[in-house]
């Protein structure tokens, strides 16, 4: 009996972290919300297609490794689906799949014409050479190619994955292609077709979000106690982007731990010292935990790094007034329900991180027609965009007086369910 209910409780916290269910609650509940029937939750549960790939390589040893690789294609009804390709030691089918849906989400949300899609490759970069990374990059192209493509899947960047592995697959798909197809992949390097602001872009729609909620709680940028858990690339081009603006940076950490200074850190010396992967606190012996960080004393908490970071355990030790999740799914649900009880603004990611596929969506249309946009008319309609999807989602929570997250799936979903609907699908 007590070895039952034990079985029990460790399968409710599972199904509490598991990101798949958490998300397909959460659709379900803003579908409902919205009057929709059962069988469209039925469709927009799972990806419509789910691609599993085995990808040898030759190593520098010269031995052959398999690694696996899984596309997700979340629904097509609005357009071609899109998002980024991660390399990371942990990835899995539901993890990919869970962020598909979300990238369908954020097309929703600041309304770009595409569905949802997501990669990913079960591997460690940071343990692999150039020469094997470029290697793994074109055999997951090869394996995937007959799915994705200008107009059915365009990939990008995403966790471990930058600008010069989006060159490499851009080539090899360009190759099986037999010519010069840019519009392929998003996040590229300048010279091969990828657009200004394409780097920083989640930083941009992070800070525009913030700055959007500071608003909304009467709190001044200019000296406001910010921490930001994680500094690779959203976390430090974020940390520059407040710092720059006023805000004192009193936070930060990596994998490896945190860093803390209530009089605010010197985010320049620090962004001097990081490395490719964003490590800078093995660099100090005063350092202190990811945990202790989230629960600082402070204005803003911007987690950065990876999901349940948030959870039902430290919900009520977070001392901010304004949280915005830059990462996938730092805030469980349970996390959720106690910081809107707390009355803290919570910016979820969906809406909060939506500035990449935002400006991943001008280098496909400026790919598509051949003129490209100069980096201040890049971040004058990334600004325009995430304003206005931004006031969507906090308008519909005031007037429906639910939280920030069920409202941003309502305003993400509408768009995908109202397509299939018109295509007869539902």
């Amino acid at each position: 009996m007590v070895a039952d209910k034990a079985a029990d409780s460790a399968n409710e916290n599972h199904d509490k972290l598991d990101v798949l269910k958490s998300t397909q609650t959460v659709v379900n509940k803003a579908l409902d919300k919205l009057g929709y029937p059962s069988e469209v939750f039925e469709l927009l549960k799972e990806p419509v297609r789910m691609m599993t790939v085995r990808i040898p390589v030759r190593m520098d040893d010269g031995s052959i490794k398999i690694f696996t690789g899984y596309r997700a294609q979340h629904n097509d009804a609005v357009g071609p689906t899109k998002g980024g390709v991660r390399f990371h030691p942990s990835v899995t089918e539901k993890e990919v799949k869970a962020l598909s849906i979300w990238m369908s989400l954020k097309a929703g949300i600041v309304d770009l014409p595409y569905g949802g899609g997501k990669g990913g490759i079960v591997c460690d970069p940071r343990e692999m050479s150039f020469r094997e990374l470029e290697g793994l990059s074109r055999g997951y192209v090869r394996a995937i190619s007959q799915i994705v493509g200008p107009t059915k899947d365009i990939p990008a960047p995403d966790v471990f994955t930058n600008s010069q592995i989006m060159a490499w697959m851009m080539d090899e798909y360009s190759r099986i292609d037999e010519f010069n197809n840019p519009g392929f992949i998003t996040g590229k390097p300048l010279v091969l077709g990828g657009s200004h602001g394409r780097e920083s872009a989640t930083a941009k729609g992070v800070t525009i979000c913030i700055e959007e909620a500071a608003k909304k709680k009467g709190i001044d940028i200019k000296g406001a106690r910010v921490v930001i858990q994680g500094f690779g690339n959203a976390g430090s081009f974020l940390a520059k982007f407040m710092h720059d603006k006023g805000a004192k940076v009193i936070g930060i950490s990596d994998a490896q731990g945190a860093l803390h200074d209530p009089e605010g850190l010197d985010i320049d010396y620090l962004l001097d010292r990081r490395d490719s992967f964003g490590t800078v606190t093995n660099l100090f012996k005063n350092t202190i935990t990811n945990e202790q960080l989230l629960e600082l004393d402070c204005d803003i908490l911007v987690p950065a790094a990876i999901e349940n970071q948030i959870t039902e355990e430290n919900a009520a030790n977070i001392k901010a007034s304004i949280v915005v999740e830059a990462a996938n799914g730092p805030t469980t649900l349970d996390g959720t329900r106690i910081l809107s009880e707390r009355g803290i603004l919570l910016v979820p990611d969906v809406l909060a991180s939506s500035g990449g596929v935002t400006v991943s969506y001008f280098e496909w249309v400026q790919n598509n027609q051949g003129y490209y946009w100069t980096e201040e008319e890049v971040e004058e309609k990334l600004h325009k965009v995430i304003v206005k999807g931004f006031n969507a989602v906090y308008n519909t929570a005031e007037t429906r007086r639910i939280d920030m997250r069920l409202a941003s799936y309502m305003v993400g979903v509408r768009k995908m369910a109202e397509a299939s609907r018109f295509r007869g699908w539902i």
